[in-house]
């Protein structure tokens, strides 16, 4: 390999992530400190679990892809992300257009989801979808279906106090999910990594939202 176009790279993704901690962080990234306690112990637990994150997904193009003979599977690098999400705790969820006719409940859009996904699965490693949860937001009527704003308010709504950050492929959706406040990443560009960082996403853990 090339060493400089590799200190190249590297200095790009450092160049990156250092962007993203302060877009996501903004400038007072300091008050993540542990705060005391009476009794002068730490509450960095505390911090941390009223700041979390979540990481929500769309499906289609980001997680998953279709290929022209209608099997799906992976994306590049989606499967070993989710592993590493899962590594940390950190919780994920879906954020994805369905018919609303699949079902009165979000669980039973979700199940129908599964089972056309898994109808048409390739490779031997399946999709994780027991990582999820319930965590996988459909609309509930047509009207609600991306890019309307429902579904990601739907998620903020439940997400209590934990930043919540949202990946897709398309620059409309992540423009629709930034707006509404969560912390956005479009993945599949060129020149960045994948999906964002995992430990940029562990780093929005250490200060809670506005």
């Amino acid at each position: 390999m090339n060493s400089s176009v590799s200190k190249g790279s590297a200095w790009a993704i450092l160049a990156l992530s250092a962007a993203l901690v302060s877009t996501a962080l903004g400038p007072t990234a300091s008050a993540a400190a542990p705060h005391g306690t009476g009794d002068g112990t730490a509450t960095a637990t505390t911090s941390r679990q009223r700041a979390c994150p979540i990481v929500y997904f769309d499906l289609g193009e980001t997680l998953v892809h279709t290929a022209d003979d209608g099997s799906t599977g992976y994306q590049p690098g989606a499967a070993a992300y989710l592993r590493a999400l899962r590594a940390r705790g950190i919780p994920v969820g879906l954020i994805t257009n369905v018919p609303s006719s699949w079902g009165s409940t979000d669980a039973e859009r979700a199940a129908r989801l599964r089972q056309e996904v898994d109808s048409t699965w390739r490779g031997s490693t399946p999709f994780a979808w027991r990582d999820f949860g319930d965590r996988v937001l459909t609309p509930r009527t047509e009207a609600e279906r991306k890019p309307a704003p429902a579904l990601w308010q739907r998620a903020k709504a439940g997400s209590g106090h934990c930043r919540v950050v949202y990946q897709a492929e398309t620059a409309e959706e992540i423009n629709v999910a930034s707006s509404l406040g969560f912390v956005p990443y479009q993945v599949g560009r060129p020149h960045r990594p994948a999906f964002l960082p995992v430990g940029l996403v562990e780093l929005l853990g250490r200060r809670a939202p506005a």
